[in-house]
């Protein structure tokens, strides 16, 4: 059976057993996006907490993987068997939102409630005056580095520029390490570029509403990432190594540098409680611009629910300070809740600081229609480019395909 029959076919069993299973008075049902195994531990937690502080709600989880969970949910949309909530990437708000399938949550909303979040964290989900969503996930990024390598190599202190990146990068590959780290597959490869793109002083959209990536920012950011390549300062075959594939390699002591998420700290207390390392900026471009990636998920009912006020009284228990603590220090991700933030965890958590200090440089993705496949484009291009493509022909390319679907 070929891949494409067996998917339509697995996706028409699933829209099968969802029109089968109609939900209950009282029952909130509620896709969850997998972060981790601890994910499913946590909502079922939660499931028998709330139940038992709620008499006559019930919840039903499925935990998705993030790699099916969109064509989930657009089939489960089209079908009309969709959840009552449902975590989200944020970037896609924009769409559910456009198709009126997500419920404004403004009526719910009340200023105390509002008052309990990081305001940075909920903005990306307010549309047109409209608050879509809630942030159930929040993160950066920032600098990760090998602290014995850089003893090794005779570094004193993590690189402050691009430039002094790629002189230490020569001096870990010396010592018979991997300098840095560059991820060239599947999700946020593209956001592996922006980094340097948006230190030479390129953003993702110019101030005209077209793509940034024809840019002169854009093209030196390439031939960066290029030169290193081709020098032998990052780990060989990029192109087919992934986000956890590159934090892998960082774990095993065979990466000098490497830009991720807070959760690769938690990761490392648990598979790599020996290796010594420490959390530093995004190095900055010539002029001294630099930029992290700002991320939120978010939680959002749909318009369709029918037992909304219960799907409500869950989504306000699960943005109280103690369940939020839970979820966020077990993932390892920024908190959301000004109060939760206030914590020692995070007040004392020297990882946790370099992180926040970023937060300002943070750009997310941008609103607007027809970012996935933007993106889609973004990441094709730098992988042909890490192959051996020329820059300043991949990059023009890419900015015309980007160019038309922003026109649409």
């Amino acid at each position: 059976m070929s891949l494409a029959k067996w998917t339509v076919g697995l996706l028409a069993g699933m829209s099968m057993l969802a029109l089968a299973a109609p939900a209950d008075a009282g029952e909130v049902r509620v896709t969850v996006a997998e972060y981790s195994a601890k994910t499913g531990p946590y909502f079922e937690a939660v499931k028998k907490e709330f139940e038992a502080a709620n008499p006559g709600i019930t919840i039903k989880y499925e935990v998705v993987p993030w790699d099916v969970l969109l064509q989930k949910l657009t089939t489960d949309i089209t079908a009309g068997t969709n959840a009552d909530l449902s975590i989200i990437g944020t970037r896609w708000l924009i769409d559910f939102v456009q198709q009126d399938v997500a419920e404004p949550l403004d009526s719910y909303i009340k200023p105390e409630f509002k008052d309990r979040f990081i305001d940075t964290f909920l903005q990306p989900s307010i549309m047109n005056g409209h608050t879509y969503g809630l942030p159930i996930a929040a993160s950066a990024r920032a600098m990760y580095y090998n602290k014995e390598l850089f003893e090794k190599a005779g570094i004193a202190k993590p690189p402050a520029s691009w430039t002094e990146l790629q002189e230490d990068a020569r001096k870990i590959k010396a010592v018979g390490a991997f300098g840095y780290g560059l991820q060239g597959k599947e999700i946020e490869t593209d956001v592996y570029y922006y980094y340097a793109m948006w230190s030479f002083g390129t953003e993702i959209l110019n101030k005209d509403g077209t793509s940034g990536l024809g840019t002169p920012g854009a093209l030196e950011a390439a031939k960066l990432y290029k030169s290193m390549i081709d020098e032998g300062l990052t780990e060989p075959g990029v192109t087919s190594n992934n986000r956890e594939d590159v934090q892998n390699l960082f774990k095993q002591g065979k990466v000098g540098m490497m830009i991720t998420a807070p959760f690769l700290s938690n990761q490392i207390k648990e598979e790599a409680p020996n290796l010594k390392y420490g959390v530093a900026a995004i190095p900055a471009g010539p002029t001294g611009a630099r930029g992290t990636y700002g991320v939120t998920d978010s939680i959002i009912m749909f318009k369709n629910s029918k037992n909304k006020d219960e799907a409500w009284k869950l989504l306000d228990f699960l943005f109280t300070k103690e369940q939020r603590a839970k979820f966020t220090q077990g993932e390892g991700f920024l908190p959301v809740n000004k109060e939760e933030a206030k914590m020692d965890y995070y007040v004392n958590n020297a990882d946790l600081a370099a992180f926040t200090a970023l937060l300002p440089d943070a750009r997310f993705a941008p609103v607007i229609p027809g970012w996935e496949e933007i993106a889609q484009i973004t990441s094709d291009a730098m992988q042909k480019i890490y192959l051996g493509g020329d820059p300043e022909a991949g990059l023009k390319d890419a900015a015309a395909k980007a160019n038309a679907v922003l026109k649409k």
